[in-house]
């Protein structure tokens, strides 16, 4: 599918080589209409999780770009996404969160549909269409392309677009360090609590870049630190490890993903966090081990945010979350965020992650509410006619990232960034820019996949 270059997005608004950044590509309603189609409508998104649709006939209502989706289990047990829209007038046919149904049946004029997609009921059937409207051709919309890994379910409208996995590329191994249980076993986490869903009045890639690895923003959390909000009620969640391990940045320049990392030398554990209570201690400790033992020298990487390009973003280390920042407008976004834990872990380890969860992230979370007012009022603040004009800085580290980067004895994938000694830099923000900026000027999806022409070139070689 080609795409026509937008009018109003121009290339050199997003200026990498300067560090440069326009304000208009956060403001402008032009530039967000542009995105929802050269952007939404192409790439892989995570839509849930398969904790949420466990039986034949469950659903969970979600979200791609401004497209409400519903995640459903159909009677024989597979998964599909379907526009949330019913093909007689537009209607929503699924107006709930969550539940378990055998068809779903739009409210306006009863048009029915089955948990796989398919019409299967139209009132006055013989008597308006006279037994000629054929129903195979106007079941529900479903997406292009779906993909299930280790319990996540992603997918994109574009058929053209690359499998998930080679979406992912490398940095499947970062996205394992959330997906994976704790003591290293593949896969095995479920979603907790249900989904936490709320607007914040900024464009969606505000908090995009910060979940990408903003570094410097230290200053903003300052209080909750003071309060002692880690997982043991003292200090930072994450002090004892920033002490002892090298602190990196990584990321993907030709697929847009990036993570931090800490890397711990050799022989060295994970400091024990949750002392206050000797179930939980002890069920961390004896994963820590297994985990080690499993993964071998992988064993000594732990995660830190990051971000699957576009708009999902991961956190794998307490708080375990996934959230989507769901573009609700230029001026709007709705964050959805899913809190994880090991299916397998006991009881009272589940019941004190929730409650330490709830009240370090989301709406309630005070580190998330320090983020909001940073990102509520820099996006006020650069609506103006003056502040149009005059770009943001993202000029931390420019030059100075590293391939194929090796620290005692261990390799990690990726170009990389050590803050150990720079404490901060905008390598991983840079590289969200730089891959918004290819979906917003490249016609086809031939374009974007650089990596296919490098393995050609290779080839031939």
């Amino acid at each position: 599918m080609a795409i026509t270059l937008s009018q109003d997005y121009r290339p050199g608004m997003v200026d990498l080589k300067a560090g440069r950044l326009s304000r208009e590509i956060f403001v402008s309603d032009a530039i967000y209409h542009a995105e929802l189609e050269r952007l939404f409508a192409r790439a892989w998104l995570f839509v849930g999780h398969e904790s949420q649709i466990p039986n034949p006939g469950d659903f969970a209502v979600s979200g791609m770009g401004e497209e409400s989706v519903i995640l459903c289990r159909d009677r024989v047990g597979e998964v599909h996404v379907f526009l949330n829209s019913c093909r007689h007038r537009g209607m929503k046919v699924c107006r709930y969160d969550e539940g378990n149904t055998a068809v779903f049946t739009c409210p306006y004029h009863g048009w029915s549909y089955g948990t796989d997609g398919r019409l299967v009921g139209v009132p006055f059937f013989r008597e308006a269409y006279h037994s000629t409207l054929d129903r195979a051709q106007w079941g529900l919309v479903e997406v292009a392309q779906l993909a299930r890994y280790k319990g996540t379910v992603w997918a994109t409208w574009d058929p053209a677009a690359p499998s998930f996995f080679e979406y992912l590329g490398d940095f499947r191994r970062y996205l394992d360090l959330t997906l994976d249980s704790w003591d290293g076993s593949e896969g095995g986490s479920e979603v907790i609590g249900g989904v936490q869903k709320w607007l914040i009045p900024c464009n969606w890639k505000f908090p995009a870049e910060n979940f990408s690895g903003d570094s410097y923003h230290n200053i903003s959390h300052r209080s909750v630190d003071l309060v002692g909000i880690g997982p043991s009620g003292s200090g930072r969640r994450d002090m004892r490890e920033r002490q002892m391990a090298r602190r990196l940045q990584i990321c993907f320049p030709e697929r847009g993903h990036q993570t931090g990392v800490y890397a711990l030398p050799k022989g060295e554990v994970i400091p024990a966090a949750y002392r206050h209570s000797s179930v939980v201690s002890e069920y961390f400790a004896h994963c820590e081990d297994e985990r080690r033992r499993r993964l071998g020298e992988w064993g000594r990487v732990t995660g830190s945010p990051g971000e699957v390009f576009p708009n999902t973003a991961l956190h794998p280390r307490q708080p375990r979350t996934i959230a989507v920042w769901h573009p609700r407008g230029a001026h709007q976004t709705e964050v959805w965020r899913w809190y994880l834990v090991d299916a397998a872990a006991p009881a009272e380890v589940k019941s004190f992650l929730r409650d330490y969860y709830i009240r370090y992230s989301g709406p309630a979370g005070l580190t998330e509410q320090d983020d909001m007012e940073n990102w509520n009022y820099a996006h006020a603040a650069s609506r103006g006619t003056i502040a149009r004009r005059y770009p943001y800085n993202y000029e931390q580290g420019l030059g100075h990232e590293i391939a194929d980067y090796e620290w005692d004895g261990l390799n990690l994938p990726g170009w990389v960034m050590d803050l150990t000694e720079a404490k901060s830099s905008e390598h991983n923000l840079r590289n969200l820019y730089r891959r918004w900026a290819q979906f917003m000027e490249a016609g086809s999806w031939d374009e974007l996949m650089s990596w296919r022409h490098a393995a050609a070139t290779g080839a031939a070689e």
